[in-house]
């Protein structure tokens, strides 16, 4: 377990997760501002990766499992590239669970679950323009826009957003 809030706890993938998974990552409207749906039979690959990054980097995606129902309902954390010292936050989460503050819930733990690691200077995320919850989730758990810039992955110019944690 990585962390807990009021209603729920976030923790490392288990392959366990692959069927939840389709409910969020498996799903092209969830996905649709996020390059899409992953293939249901890539999700195995997707989930060991993501455990391996956290066994090996301390930081990963991670599963948001809702307290009340003990179901995986989304995930949250950071995509590490080369260095844990900036990380992007991103988070998923099933279509059943838009509209509860689940996200901004999972993402504040991931912020503070970062603050705690002496290596992460600096969080930084995106999201599509068209994704007007996701951009105010970001402002929500203290992000501040720095601009629009241009991403490759998406092919497509974002607004930007950055937390430095270290002060620097």
């Amino acid at each position: 377990m990585i962390a807990e809030t009021e209603r729920l706890l976030l923790r490392a993938f288990e392959e366990i997760d692959v069927e939840d998974a389709k409910g969020f990552w498996g799903d092209q409207e969830v996905m649709e501002h996020s390059l899409g749906a992953i293939p249901h039979d890539y999700l195995h690959k997707v989930l060991a990766g993501y455990a391996a990054c956290h066994r090996e980097k301390g930081l990963s995606m991670y599963a948001v499992i809702e307290k009340e129902s003990g179901r995986v309902i989304g995930a949250a954390g950071f995509n590490v590239r080369t260095t844990i010292e900036s990380v992007e936050l991103l988070y998923h989460f099933s279509k059943a669970s838009w509209g509860k503050g689940y996200a901004t819930e999972a993402a504040a733990a991931c912020v503070d679950f970062a603050i705690k690691n002496p290596t992460v200077k600096l969080i930084y995320a995106s999201a599509d323009t068209k994704n007007a919850g996701s951009l105010k989730i970001l402002e929500k758990v203290g992000f501040e826009y720095k601009g629009m810039k241009w991403f490759d992955d998406t092919n497509q110019e974002e607004p930007y957003y950055e937390l430095n944690i270290k002060g620097e």
